[in-house]
């Protein structure tokens, strides 16, 4: 008779390697839809080229956005902390690792699937997929910020739409209160959604439960802190339009920079690479409004993506593989 300890070593070999054949499919889809969008991008980079190259990538604009690219990441840490905490007390560095997992695995998954399963994948806990419900309430967060920022930038421009689009204007707006109105119900009615009988509900409990306790300052700090980042890579963009010579008055610039945000956010991202398409082709409709040229914007909106998306994904490459499946924290 075989000893007790064959099998089960056979078998955590095969599950180690299917685990790694995994991963390098992970990277290897990351990878190739990188490469399949610079390539689509290639005239793109050809008309911006130019103002690439004049840019002055020494000076202020330049220096502050490319050091808040951490600050960025470091504030969306933060928030999953916070929210996170209930399943797995996590240090900050440990909620970065996770987020940047995410992140990677956002930009070849769809939707936020990719995302929800990096931060999941990168818990000890063996209740780890409880934390779809806080992931859930992250990104929610950071949605609510997009609309309530956005909403106000469309209240203080409405000449934005042109006049045979004011009943689009009064629909959206109409919308968009609406959708904050609930976001605010929802959360102040969270802990009766818990005790809710639905049975549809029911089925799900497990996972999203843990989005009904979380406490008045839970849901407060981790608002505010997505209201923080939101300003930063607000403030980001500035710079960026700035370093290409994007120049308006204080009021249209915010306002123009809150609706291509409401925009990327509200407009369903078909294509597997995180914001890339989305926000260009919004900035051009909307600072098109000011007769901003094209390849100025272009020029702002790819440094953008390359500085606080790509160059995070890279970074996310190497976390991702040390990413241990059923590992435990140690007590």
């Amino acid at each position: 008779m075989q000893s007790n300890g064959i099998v089960p070593q056979r078998t955590y070999t095969h599950t180690k390697k299917i685990v790694i054949l995994v991963k390098i499919a992970i990277l290897g889809i990351i990878a190739y839809y990188i490469y399949l969008s610079l390539s689509r991008q290639r005239q793109d980079f050809l008309s911006v080229w130019q103002y690439w190259q004049k840019a002055d990538w020494l000076s202020l604009p330049a220096v502050l956005l490319l050091g808040l690219t951490p600050v960025n990441w470091l504030l969306e840490a933060r928030k999953w902390q916070i929210l996170v905490r209930r399943i797995e007390p996590l240090s900050l560095g440990e909620a970065l690792r996770g987020v940047l997992s995410g992140l990677s695995m956002g930009f070849a998954l769809p939707a936020q699937l990719g995302d929800t399963a990096g931060r999941l994948l990168s818990l000890r806990s063996d209740q780890r997929f409880q934390g779809i419900g806080a992931s859930l309430v992250s990104g929610g967060m950071q949605f609510y910020a997009a609309l309530l920022f956005g909403t106000v930038a469309l209240i203080s421009k409405p000449d934005i739409f042109q006049e045979n689009f004011q009943v689009t204007y009064r629909a959206l707006l109409a919308s968009l209160l609406v959708c904050l109105f609930l976001g605010g119900i929802t959360a102040m009615n969270r802990h009766r959604l818990a005790q809710s009988g639905i049975s549809w509900l029911k089925r799900w409990e497990k996972y999203w439960s843990v989005a009904a306790y979380y406490s008045s300052k839970e849901l407060w700090q981790a608002l505010g802190t997505a209201m923080l980042r939101y300003l930063t890579f607000s403030l980001q963009f500035y710079l960026s339009l700035r370093l290409f010579e994007v120049i308006l008055p204080a009021l249209d610039m915010a306002a123009g920079i809150g609706l291509v945000y409401l925009g990327k956010t509200i407009i369903p991202a078909f294509n597997l690479l995180s914001d890339l398409g989305i926000r260009e082709a919004t900035s051009l409709w909307v600072f098109g409004q000011w007769d901003v040229r094209a390849s100025q914007v272009l020029s702002a909106t790819l440094t953008l993506w390359l500085v606080n998306i790509l160059t995070p994904v890279l970074a996310g490459f190497f976390l991702i593989w040390k990413i241990k499946i059923g590992q435990r924290r140690d007590p």
